[in-house]
């Protein structure tokens, strides 16, 4: 059995349909303005078409990164956060009362816990029409970026007929699935999406300092480091292995994206976006089947 039957045979196992891309960042040409190559990589449909969800946040924090280097934002700029600001999720969703912060913790919630309102401010401020300029640069000629987290929100809303995100909670647990997997947010062609080829080629570009000026890069490799979700990529590696990463999460869709760094120096960049076979809101099988999967795939290039 092959690296990619091995592969296929863990995401079977807990009903995952998967699209993996693994590749060894110290043995890639990333020609910027090309699709790149991988010289040593794993590839189960990595040029599948797929939603990304909230991985579009590593391009958003980038864009962020570069504009400090280059002195268009002060990172210390104070935004204060009100009601009105919040969306669903983690971190400044949560909050009861008004909150200010920088953009520089705008952009570390952005990844650390994946903060969609901090993510939907941030790109207020950094203007959402560079992103799709910035993935056009960076030779990501299948990444779409339409819109930011408010648009996602609003778009789930008005898909079921719900008003308020409190509504949203009491519609969606009665939809059939069939219902569900209509919704905009899981077509590719309709919402931010990618393929795992393109974020591994994104993610090497930033390890590599070849995304912007190295200090933007180290911005946004020391923001994915922090993240705190590890039962994904996270989990699939032993102690010892530095793992950075970045989640996407929607009912039914399990996504990461992130480097695993080893103490002999091998560095292997690494995408995996899973559609589970049902809709259960936590499943701990699957997130550690990404892991175990990746896993996999950087041992098969490592020849452990």
């Amino acid at each position: 059995m092959d690296v990619g039957e091995r592969i296929e045979e863990i995401f079977a196992g807990v009903g995952l349909t998967a699209s993996l891309h693994v590749v060894d960042l110290d043995a890639v040409d990333l020609d910027v303005g090309s699709s790149g190559g991988g010289v040593r990589e794993v590839d189960v449909r990595a040029d599948e078409q797929v939603v990304i969800a909230s991985i579009f946040k590593i391009l958003l924090v980038l864009e962020f990164a570069r504009q400090v280097v280059a002195g268009q934002l002060d990172p210390t700029e104070r935004i204060l956060v009100t009601a009105d600001d919040r969306l669903g999720g983690w971190g400044l969703a949560g909050c009861t009362d008004d909150a200010e912060v920088s953009l520089r913790d705008l952009a570390y919630f952005a990844m650390s816990v994946s903060d969609n309102t901090a993510a939907d401010l941030l790109l207020r401020r950094v203007g959402p029409d560079l992103l799709p300029m910035l993935a056009v640069e960076l030779g990501l000629t299948r990444t779409q970026i339409r819109g930011g987290p408010r648009d996602l929100v609003e778009a789930m809303l008005d898909d079921v007929g719900a008003r308020t995100e409190a509504e949203f909670a009491r519609i969606f647990p009665t939809l059939p699935a069939e219902r569900v997997w209509a919704m905009r947010v899981f077509d590719p062609s309709r919402t931010t999406s990618s393929t795992a080829r393109e974020i591994t080629r994104l993610l090497a570009l930033i390890w590599r300092d070849e995304a912007g000026p190295a200090e933007a890069c180290a911005m946004v490799r020391t923001w994915m480091a922090r993240q705190i979700f590890w039962t994904r990529l996270a989990a699939g590696f032993p102690p010892g292995v530095r793992v950075a990463g970045k989640t996407g999460t929607l009912p039914g869709l399990h996504l990461e994206a992130g480097v695993a760094e080893y103490p002999d120096g091998g560095r292997y960049a690494i995408a995996v976006f899973g559609r589970a076979d049902r809709l259960a809101p936590r499943r701990i099988d699957v997130d550690l089947a990404l892991g175990h999967a990746a896993r996999t795939a950087v041992e098969a290039l490592r020849g452990d």
